[in-house]
């Protein structure tokens, strides 16, 4: 115990700047850690609520991310509005599929290992370090994804260092790999990749990007049943995030409801939809 501080002495040490393996030294059963047996954990993987369909996209301003708001538990619907995309820091933002709660508390840890490395280097991580030291962490939960409780996250940010935005994707081993202008995750993801080859642009702004993620969502949830649209009687809308180099954003409902709406009207006389949005 540091009796100047009253804290252990273990909260002293130097060494890492890294928030998950200083709880890994000193509390461990903090962390979400793989489970002891198997039995449990493969009941869990098929009643615990699932997140679905997430996309990202680069524009000619930095990146746009937007997911529905849809979590199923086997052939039912577990809730009609899960935010399944979250800001990391102030440049950039990570979407989650996959188990919702080991998703959504994987984000919170992500959350705090950023803002911790940037008060101990007095520095924030660079964007390739941000994609690392996620994969690191997915590494960490692969005993649970063996067991069925898999977390897929979507990392998208702009890169002063390279002044554009990029995008990271995983795999369930903590593989990383970036995407060159989209990509999408989740039940619908197929769908979603689709709709975006037809609709993508390099140099679309902002909006025209938030109106083709929309666009490749509401395709999604044509095709995929876990996958939900815009739900316009209860007010519910994808979550939209844009990352510019001013920074991160969580698009408020109502920046977001009349894009959503515009695109609906236009569905009406052209179902499909399919074609390129303005730049």
């Amino acid at each position: 115990m540091n009796s100047s501080t009253g804290l252990p002495s273990a909260y002293g040490l130097t060494g890492s700047a890294s928030f998950v393996d200083f709880l890994q030294a000193l509390h461990p059963d903090r962390l979400p850690a793989p489970a002891s047996g198997t039995h449990g954990a493969q009941g869990a993987s098929h009643t615990a609520p699932h997140g679905t369909t997430i996309v990202a996209l680069r524009t000619g301003e930095g990146v746009v991310m937007a997911g529905d708001r849809r979590a199923t538990m086997g052939n039912l619907i577990a809730q009609h509005d899960i935010e399944k995309v979250f800001a990391a820091d102030d440049l950039s933002v990570i979407g989650i599929a996959g188990t919702a709660g080991l998703a959504v508390e994987l984000v919170r840890l992500y959350q705090v290992e950023l803002e911790h490395y940037e008060k101990i280097e007095g520095v924030p991580l660079s964007l390739d370090g941000k994609a690392n030291r996620l994969a690191t962490m997915l590494r960490g939960q692969l005993g649970l994804a063996m067991q069925g409780l898999v977390v897929v996250p979507l990392l998208a940010g702009y890169d002063p260092l390279r002044a554009r935005g990029r995008i990271f994707s995983y795999d369930v081993t903590g593989g990383r790999y970036e995407e060159h202008d989209f990509h999408a995750v989740g039940s619908g993801s197929t769908f979603a990749r689709g709709s975006l080859k037809k609709l993508y642009r390099r140099d679309a702004d902002t909006r025209a990007g938030v109106r083709a993620a929309l666009e490749a969502l509401y395709d999604a949830a044509d095709d995929d049943s876990a996958t939900g649209g815009p739900d316009v009687a209860r007010g519910i809308y994808p979550v939209v995030a844009v990352v510019t180099p001013s920074g991160s954003r969580i698009l408020p409902e109502d920046e977001v409801g009349p894009i959503v709406d515009e695109m609906l009207l236009q569905r009406r006389t052209d179902p499909d939809g399919g074609r390129q949005v303005g730049g």
